[in-house]
């Protein structure tokens, strides 16, 4: 049994209290009653406004299924589906044209645009792995991914292959030559690399010497002007540095004694809270917490074996180099923190109120992260997050303008509590359920002083997609549903409504994760198209991800791009409230066999690890082996599906069964070198999680807007007990 503490009408775990009052309280000038007493009371106010959000939650869906189980696809009039949307409030009024006021706000979210990581906060290696990742090696993320081939006698090996590094070398001349190009010649013919009169000289192998093309994109150096260490450049905002470490063996066969390009990477980060993390008690809350302090004191490390040899991580100091008029710059090495908070739904029992109810777990997030974010924003730190005294916190799962609002009004609460100027704590908007999308412009207009942050999120945005219309009839196949119009009006209109919102040069317009990790090849040829959407960030899975990614930042300029955009016809709302039903469900046998299949095995690989091992995101090798970023999201739209096609008689429970079954034993399989893996498949009746994969697909039509959190926290609890 939990211990607890009882404090101003609360009971709180014991591990969070002495958590807060032993190492957060401390460092602030907050009393433990003036913070406990305050706690209480915003608890007290706001709780059963959250409650009373998620029940007109609830009623919406039933309205809506009520209305599709009344209008049948021959009784279907779109109009009148979009009139009965607007009566019952889940289509808001509209509101009239504004643009945010947020002040205080970071240039890494502003005005730089660049890729963006998500790394579940309860993991410290990951944590640090990815706030260092602002700066990576452009030589090691090409040498070590796909995007060098193999041909040629390139092939990785255990030791430095001369062959694949030659290409990394040509690679990354080019790329010197598309962004910095000379007047004359080409990097790949550079010999030597000097500062000469406060200009970038270099000579080339036919004796010659050149200039750059744009002279405004050098801006400083380290070392000796005639032999320099590092050359610094900035395009668009975003640095690149190129290095010449004489000990490298890349440099020593290298014309020019080039070592690496170092390259601005990941600008910012999410320190995720939420879809990426197992907590389903004090105990991991702590966890987060403890993670979430160590970022904001700058003190956070981590200690680990890497090729037996005994490695400690730690957050980086800022870079430094010599301006072109002598000065000293400097260059931030952290990424830009965000903390991502839960979203409303769910409790957590860390702490019950005087009513004996868990509290609401995004009520609890909001107050103590903000509370160890004061550490930053009174610079009671070494390592700075936010240049402008800003909190940033992403808010996820909201649906519609009276959540955001809500958020709002929570935020202020805490800001008072916490004694800070209004507005501190900036919000992150995720669109990612229909009813925001819909609204999107109402949503930003309750949050227009501090909204810095609108991000689609496909995934759950497909989740809820079909949830919403679980009744409108059979939904497309999971791949066909990517190519339906709603998702292209959804993308677009993320963009169009941020932009005539203001944000451009204000506040970031996000788009979704890179889900294959190992597939670098692809993703430099393809996730430019977010750039190009008018994106100035976009999610990638890891800091080589993050390093490659950037390059595209290079090719444009997001925000003379967004300029642009704001001249072209918007995304209609209703082809974003198109559902994505099946046109013809006259599939075989064995198509539907298929589709199960590999719902079953998307579903299990990743439950499994939630709930035997409490890994909330990680790289899940799919049906084909192919190892995909799996979180709740991707969770969300398999067990859905399953349900819909469940309930639309595509497919029978018992064959929902075999499926499942038949799939826990190749995730068994593909998990088998793993020391601490269950098997499920050797007593399915006894395997928490392989029930927990079945209530998910069985019960999927009745859990709260198809979310897996209930299912997930219930029976990770169980898992958790049994196991102690």
């Amino acid at each position: 049994m939990t211990k607890r503490i009882s404090i101003s009408n609360l009971q709180v775990a014991a591990a969070l209290y002495n958590f807060v009052n032993e190492q957060v309280l401390p460092g602030t000038a907050i009393a433990s009653n003036t913070f406990w007493d305050g706690f209480s009371k915003l608890i007290a106010d706001l709780s059963p406004k959250n409650k009373a959000l998620l029940s007109k939650r609830t009623s919406l869906q039933q309205q809506i299924t009520a209305y599709h189980q009344e209008h049948p696809a021959d009784n279907f009039v779109f109009s009148d589906y979009k009139s009965f949307l607007t009566n019952i409030g889940y289509l808001a009024k509209p509101v009239a044209d504004f643009t945010i006021s947020t002040k205080n706000v970071d240039a890494e979210l502003a005005t730089i645009a660049g890729p963006q990581l998500v790394v579940p906060v309860m993991n410290a290696r990951f944590a640090l792995n990815a706030v260092n990742a602002r700066w990576g090696s452009l030589y090691d993320a090409l040498y070590g991914s796909d995007v060098i081939s193999d041909v040629d006698g390139a092939e990785k090996t255990k030791s430095y292959n001369p062959k694949r590094g030659a290409k990394v070398v040509a690679f990354a001349r080019d790329f010197l030559d598309q962004t910095i190009p000379m007047i004359d010649g080409s990097h790949h013919n550079a010999q030597r690399y000097q500062v000469i009169d406060g200009s970038l000289v270099i000579e080339l192998n036919n004796g010659k010497t050149s200039n750059l093309a744009q002279p405004e994109l050098f801006i400083g150096f380290n070392g000796d002007k005639s032999a320099p260490s590092e050359l610094v450049f900035k395009q668009h905002d975003l640095h690149f540095i190129i290095e010449f470490d004489q000990n490298s063996t890349i440099a020593k066969s290298d014309t020019a004694g080039v070592s690496d390009i170092s390259m601005e990477s990941a600008l910012t980060t999410i320190m995720d809270c939420e879809d990426s993390v197992a907590a389903v008690d004090a105990e991991d809350k702590v966890i987060a917490y403890q993670n979430w302090l160590g970022l904001n004191q700058g003190t956070l490390s981590e200690t680990f074996e890497k090729s037996g040899k005994q490695q400690t991580r730690l957050m980086h100091p800022d870079k430094s180099y010599q301006n072109l008029d002598g000065t000293q710059g400097k260059l931030k090495a952290r990424s830009l923190m965000f903390v991502r908070n839960v979203g409303h739904l769910m409790t957590n029992n860390a702490i019950i109120d005087q009513q004996n109810n868990e509290v609401p777990e995004g009520i609890m997030d909001a107050v103590i992260t903000s509370l160890i974010s004061t550490y930053d924003v009174n610079k009671k730190n070494t390592l700075r997050n936010s240049e402008t005294g800003s909190v940033y916190i992403v808010k996820p799962k909201m649906h519609g303008p009276e959540e955001v609002a809500f958020a709002n009004e929570l935020f202020d609460r805490v800001e008072d509590l916490l004694t800070l100027p209004r507005n501190t704590l900036k919000m992150g908007i995720m669109d990612e359920e229909r009813r925001t999308s819909v609204n999107l412009k109402a949503c930003i207009y309750e949050a227009k002083e501090r909204v810095v942050f609108i991000n689609t999120g496909f995934l759950d945005r497909t989740g809820d997609e079909i949830h919403t219309s679980m009744a409108a009839g059979v939904m497309a196949r999971k791949a066909d549903i990517k190519l339906t119009k709603w998702i292209s009006a959804y993308e677009d209109n993320n963009v169009d409504v941020g932009l005539a919102c203001g944000f451009s040069g204000r506040a970031q317009i996000g788009k979704g994760m890179w889900p294959i990790p190992d597939q670098m090849a692809n993703m430099l040829a393809t996730k430019i198209n977010h750039v190009e959407a008018g994106a100035n960030t976009a999610w990638v899975p890891s800091p080589t991800a993050a390093t490659l990614h950037a390059l595209h930042y290079h090719k444009v300029n997001v925000l003379q791009l967004q300029q642009q955009l704001k001249n072209r016809v918007s995304a209609n709302v209703d082809d974003i409230l198109t559902i994505p039903l099946a046109e013809n469900t006259q599939w075989s046998a064995q198509e539907v066999s298929d589709e199960l299949d590999n719902n079953s095995q998307g579903i299990l690989g990743y439950v499994v690890r939630w709930i035997d091992q409490g890994v909330g995101c990680s790289k899940v090798p799919d049906i084909n082996n192919v190892g995909l970023m799996e979180d709740r999201a991707t969770l969300r739209i398999s067990s859905q599906h399953m349900a819909n096609w469940l309930q639309h008689d595509i497919c029978t429970e018992a064959q929902v069964l075999a499926s499942l079954k038949k799939m826990a034993t190749v995730v068994d399989k593909q998990n088998q070198n793993d020391a601490q893996y269950q098997a499920m498949s050797s007593n399915f009746d006894t395997s928490i999680a392989f029930q927990t994969a079945v209530e998910l697909v069985l019960q999927g039509h009745n859990q709260p807007n198809g979310y897996t959190e209930p299912l997930l926290h219930k029976n990770r609890i169980i898992f958790k007990a049994q196991a102690k």
